[in-house]
């Protein structure tokens, strides 16, 4: 065997283990029960509206 195939034979080797560790990874992921968060610990949404006129719709300018 020459150098290139013995860097081509490492290299698909080295694809392999990281293509299996990252599909472990995912199952381990995946696996967990996944909870919504509680309604105390999510933010309240913010609404900033300005209107000069009366006959024109309001705008809204920022939405947090």
């Amino acid at each position: 065997m020459n150098r290139s195939q013995i860097v081509a034979i490492i290299t698909g080797v080295i694809s392999i283990l990281l293509a299996i560790a990252y599909l472990i990874v995912v199952q381990i992921i995946d696996y967990r029960d996944m909870k919504p968060a509680p309604i105390s610990q999510l933010s309240p949404q913010v609404v900033i509206a300005i209107s000069n006129l009366h006959e024109s719709p309001c705008q809204i300018l920022v939405k947090v």
